[in-house]
């Protein structure tokens, strides 16, 4: 037994927004199975599944808990420039780690923060 794949499910306020930051900066994808309630964006092997939930707590008051996820990608550096070319905010730019992993942070509009990485 063992477990296949992970694909984060993300409240957001702003679904076209989010949707279109997950889209622009993370993903290729996009699919929007219920309208106006959930929009999917696909980067890789990933889906970041995003739903319209204006009621819940924002990303941005949950504090070291609004981290969702360290993605390994193919090239840190070109995550790097395609998030800046977005307007996407970067907490912490490509630096190559003591643990032998490149890494840098993002943070979604709605306050989600990614550390994204690749082995050096």
């Amino acid at each position: 037994m063992q477990i296949t794949g992970s694909n984060p499910v993300l409240a957001v306020h702003d679904l076209e927004r989010s949707a279109e930051w997950f889209r622009a900066v993370l993903g290729r994808d996009r699919t929007d199975p219920d309208p106006g309630n959930w929009a999917f964006c696909r980067a890789g092997t990933v889906t970041f599944m995003l739903g319209r939930c204006p009621d819940a707590l924002p990303a941005t008051d949950l504090g070291d808990h609004s981290y969702v996820a360290y993605l390994t990608v193919d090239s840190v550096d070109s995550y790097h420039a395609r998030a800046v070319a977005a307007g996407a905010e970067v907490g912490t730019p490509p630096t190559d780690e003591p643990w032998h992993r490149r890494e840098m942070s993002l943070r979604s509009p709605e306050g989600h923060r990614f550390m994204l990485g690749e082995a050096i």
